[in-house]
């Protein structure tokens, strides 16, 4: 696992239960008011609001080659929820839900 992420109708909100619950830091000083999360330890996350949709929990795993990764998720069943995207400034990312309709994200190994 690389990260995970939680989010909810009322981000702030998810970020104080979390952040008191789990005394973890959280850094929400970002335009998109998205909470980083410091854990202490690896792996860290983010904690965040959504448009006003129910919210979610995923991880995230590093792979070399997110597009065969989600093609064989598809072959087992999965299907994908966000193609291979270039996140500006960011890491390469996917999607994809399990048979029961749980996300898990993808972010492409450095050395992928």
């Amino acid at each position: 696992m690389v990260n995970f992420e939680v989010t909810g109708r009322d981000g702030p909100s998810r970020q104080r239960f979390y952040g008191e619950r789990f005394n973890w830091t959280i850094d929400a000083n970002n335009p998109m008011g998205y909470g980083m999360v410091d854990t202490g330890s690896s792996p860290a996350g983010g904690i965040g609001g959504t448009d006003g949709t129910s919210g979610w929990a995923t991880f995230h795993v590093e792979v070399g080659d997110p597009q065969s990764t989600l093609d064989r998720a598809r072959r087992l069943g999965g299907k994908v929820q966000m193609p291979v995207s270039e996140v500006p400034g960011g890491p390469t990312m996917a999607q994809f839900t399990d048979p029961e309709g749980n996300v898990i994200g993808l972010i492409k190994a450095a050395d992928g």
